[in-house]
């Protein structure tokens, strides 16, 4: 502390270019400044300043000191700022958006809404690539690498798209063994809202990715009708695993062409990079890392429909 006091000295002594002036602001004496400068001078082994006795000017070597103290003591102002963040409550509004599966998150986010009820959610719940920082939004949980390097990210976990049916449907049908024989199925696809591109099934051989031209039997710009739709043994849908983790331990719900699926997905949280946070946003990155985590596991278990259903 009695070098960052020194520090402080040095540098009010160069905006003020007067030791006298210095002093007067830090309430202390022209003597005293000119000593702690003195043994400032002492310890690094160089001068930091040319004396006249009208006035003073940095050194080449003081000016360039004086751009890191600058630098090392506006931290230090921000660390004192952001522990006196810590200890106001979190309150205020706090915007936020999700992506389609977001729905998935809701009990967390009500979960956050009950332990700080004096933070308001505005919860923004699409697949369209947002703007986090020209939107004005505080935080966002999205897919992908993020992009921009003005935002900070934590990671939250993964999951996969599976290819799903019902085990009625492929005992009608017969299970699909290779990607090709998705031209004898019913589809059940989806249309991403935001753009209307109907979604590519995650499938390759190889290592190389198939485009498979799927025949779909309905088409769908929500996740619901989808999984309905596979559950009542009327097609094939291509779904997040963490949409239908229930059904697929249920056994409602099993997975085809896992051989030819290699789909991992990551989700992060990001938010606008700041000195430090503000007590409604720490609070709600740490307890979505916390309690989103464990739902997002870095791999999922898959059920293979082989084991459930005879082949074709």
């Amino acid at each position: 502390m009695e070098s960052l006091g020194s520090l402080d000295v040095f540098v009010r002594s160069c905006d003020c270019r007067s030791f006298t002036a210095a002093g007067q602001q830090l309430g202390i004496s022209a003597s005293a400044v000119s000593k702690a400068i003195a043994r400032l001078e002492e310890r690094l082994g160089v001068r930091l300043f040319h004396r006249s006795t009208r006035t003073i000017s940095p050194t080449p070597e003081g000016a360039l000191f004086l751009e890191r103290c600058r630098r090392i003591l506006s931290e230090v102002e921000s660390a004192e700022a952001e522990l006196l963040q810590t200890q106001r409550a979190p309150q205020g509004r706090l915007r936020i958006s999700v992506p389609s599966v977001g729905a998935l998150f809701m009990p967390t986010l009500a979960d956050f809404q009950r332990r700080y009820p004096d933070v308001a959610l505005d919860i923004d719940c699409s697949d369209r690539l947002v703007d986090v920082i020209e939107e004005g939004f505080d935080a966002v949980i999205r897919t992908g690498e993020p992009g921009d390097s003005r935002l900070m990210a934590r990671v939250l976990g993964a999951y996969r798209r599976v290819i799903v049916g019902a085990p009625d449907y492929f005992q009608r049908t017969g299970v699909p063994q290779r990607p090709e024989d998705l031209a004898d199925h019913a589809c059940l696809l989806y249309r991403y809202p935001s753009t209307g591109k109907t979604d590519v099934w995650p499938l390759s051989r190889d290592g190389r990715p198939l485009a498979m031209d799927l025949s779909g039997s309905m088409v769908t710009n929500s996740l619901d009708p989808q999984i309905c739709f596979a559950e009542q043994g009327l097609g094939i849908a291509c779904i997040p695993d963490i949409a239908v983790r229930r059904q697929l331990d249920e056994g409602q719900l099993i997975t085809v062409l896992d051989d030819y699926n290699q789909d991992h997905t990551t989700f992060r949280i990001l938010w606008p990079s700041s000195r430090y946070l503000s007590p409604k946003l720490r609070v709600f990155v740490d307890f979505v890392v916390e309690h989103l985590s464990p739902l997002l596991p870095s791999s999922a278990t898959s059920r293979r429909a082989t084991t459930v259903v005879g082949d074709r």
